[in-house]
């Protein structure tokens, strides 16, 4: 039941452009009449069986998964004095057309990032991002979102005097954020 509730899971995230595991997993659940269960997969194990759909059923995935990348690197260099991380989705291979690329930047405010898309005139939104930081602990941070041709972006501001390391959602360890060489280092095993 487990491995029915974990590939489920993967193809309503997959079908339905969603984002939150714990969502799919509560209506694979539902599909399944496996409510009551106590058979829940993991997120690790929802992210493999996405791995798995995607390799099975949506070949283009690698292509746009590139093409990400490719634009996550763009983004890197314009954000480049705030230190960008890519983190999420797009690093680790199990984006589609629907993921948005996430920075992590580190700043000495949060108001400096919003100016410094002012000075570009790049329209955004604001919004607060919950991340956990350890166990049950959470914070919030303030991420900026706009429209990089038809690809969205979110960038969440770190500030530098108070330099944290979320946990992944998927594995509840510290998240992996790679740099620009890394993330172009990736594009260059793939060309």
């Amino acid at each position: 039941m487990r491995i029915r509730l974990a590939q489920e899971a993967a193809r309503i995230l997959v079908e339905s452009g969603g984002q939150s595991y714990l969502i799919a997993k509560r209506k694979a659940a539902l599909h399944l009449g496996a409510v009551d269960t106590r058979n829940m997969p993991s997120n690790a194990e929802i992210e493999q069986a996405l791995m798995e759909y995607q390799r099975l059923f949506r070949s283009s995935q690698p292509l746009i998964l590139h093409s990400l990348r490719a634009e996550a690197v763009k983004a890197m260099d314009f954000f480049g004095t705030f230190r960008p991380k890519l983190v999420g989705p797009v690093l680790y291979g199990t984006a589609d057309e629907h993921t948005p690329i996430t920075l992590h930047i580190f700043a000495a405010t949060v108001e400096e990032v919003g100016l410094y898309l002012m000075r570009f005139q790049i329209p955004y939104t604001m919004h607060d991002k919950r991340l956990r930081l350890s166990g049950d602990s959470q914070e919030t941070f303030l991420s900026y979102r706009f429209l990089a041709g038809q690809i969205q972006v979110e960038v969440i501001v770190f500030l530098i005097s108070k330099p944290v390391t979320p946990l992944s959602p998927v594995d509840g360890k510290p998240m992996h954020r790679a740099s620009i060489a890394e993330v172009q280092a990736l594009l260059d095993v793939k060309d």
